[in-house]
């Protein structure tokens, strides 16, 4: 809801927040002052409107063209009232927002764009920007994540069928041709306003290929999920898209922005970082070694019938001076020499290899975790956290959602 900029006309209010620029002068001046909007009776200003608009533009850093206007206008809108709903919702908890976590947010913006905060805040001076828009917007998104994470980041939970299900198929995407993507969606539920979003579209095409930084209008103008992440879908086959937009990037032999694409529901704007062709297979094994120190086939293989599986290896070997349990770590097999690959080639999670003697006595090689697939995986840590922070995100999506719709929200 929070970026479904074209989910309706601009209102009239809003829609008298700039004219076209002429001569150079801005074109979002508001002659009329006053409230703009009320959300549960807290208002929002044609003069705050006017001050959002400024900064999404500075911030995309894209010509104002008059259909681009409009879109930011009517997100300047939207993301007032999710802000005072976030805040509303917020202040029926304690959460305490130090200046400090402001100022470091603001850091990492102006450092994304390639300037200090000094000189954010300059270009803010110039454009007729007051910085506390920017702040205040800073403070809500950073208090709706405390809180959001506070109440059910504990709720959530990542199961072992969930990331061998994701495992597995991010090992068979890297089989196929994967493209690194970006995207850009504008809401249009009808033909209405899908002949607003493309002209709008097309506009914001044109100055991205200009330069205007892609993450900063995925953030500001994109319906889509992954706006928060500046549009970011990271690697993906074509099987993994819908058809409508698999097509024209798989016929996309270069790097850049492609022409916007009409779907059911909407625009997308898709940009094609890169193309990655089919990954080498490899296995990857998380190892533990049991040895019997004595010396003794007999105390390796009675151990090894009683032990089941990596688990229990420290339990039963603690405080049994003829058995040494050793920590190896994850490594490819095919790091290992040809006599440990000929003992573990064929072996799956949980299982032991057969004993084989060393010089520090009798020995078998354990394998707690075995992954078949490209070199290029993501760890299962960093996949439970992807995982997590998108549970998280739908998560905190509803609850806006919900908070829309139950909230009184009237333009005078």
């Amino acid at each position: 809801m929070r970026r479904a900029i074209l989910a309706a006309l601009i209102l009239g209010a809003t829609s008298a927040i700039g004219t076209a620029q002429e001569g150079g002068q801005e074109n979002d001046i508001l002659q009329l002052e006053g409230v703009a909007t009320l959300v549960n009776d807290e208002p929002i200003s044609f003069h705050d409107i006017r001050q959002r608009v400024r900064m999404l533009a500075m911030t995309v850093g894209a010509e104002i063209t008059p259909e681009i206007q409009q879109q930011l206008a009517q997100t300047a809108r939207e993301q007032l009232v999710d802000e005072i709903l976030q805040m509303q919702a917020v202040s029926e908890f304690n959460v305490e927002i130090d200046p400090s976590e402001i100022a470091s947010a603001v850091d990492d913006l102006a450092a994304r764009t390639g300037v200090t905060r000094e000189q954010l805040y300059d270009q803010f001076a110039q454009a007729g920007i007051n910085p506390t828009t920017l702040e205040s917007q800073m403070r809500s998104d950073i208090a709706w994540r405390r809180m959001m994470s506070g109440l059910y980041g504990s709720r959530i939970r990542i199961s072992q069928n969930q990331l061998d299900g994701e495992l597995e198929q991010l090992r068979a995407s890297s089989q196929e041709t994967s493209y690194q993507l970006g995207e850009i969606f504008l809401f249009a539920p009808d033909e209405e306003t899908k002949v607003q979003a493309l002209q709008a579209a097309y506009s914001l095409v044109d100055q991205l290929r200009q330069g205007a930084p892609f993450q900063a209008a995925a953030q500001q103008f994109s319906s889509s999920p992954t706006a928060a992440a500046g549009g970011d879908m990271g690697w993906v086959s074509l099987a993994d898209l819908d058809p409508v937009l698999a097509e024209p990037v798989g016929a996309s032999t270069q790097p850049g922005i492609l022409d916007p694409i009409v779907a059911s529901d909407g625009i997308y704007i898709l940009v094609l970082r890169n193309r990655r062709e089919p990954q080498e297979e490899t296995s990857r094994m998380l190892l533990r070694q049991l040895i019997a120190v004595d010396g003794s086939v007999d105390t390796l293989e009675r151990a090894m019938n009683r032990i089941d599986g990596c688990g229990d290896m420290d339990a039963y070997a603690d405080g049994r001076d003829e058995l040494l349990a050793i920590e190896l770590g994850e490594t490819k097999l095919s790091d290992l020499s040809v006599a440990s690959q000929e003992l573990l080639v064929d072996l799956q999670s949980g299982d032991a290899s057969r004993p084989f003697e060393m010089s520090a006595g009798w020995s078998s090689l354990y394998v707690c975790r075995r992954n078949d697939g490209a070199e290029n995986l993501p760890s299962r840590d960093q996949i439970e956290n992807q995982l997590f922070g998108q549970e998280l995100g739908l998560i905190s999506e509803r609850e806006l959602r919900n908070a829309r719709r139950e909230a009184t929200i009237l333009v005078p």
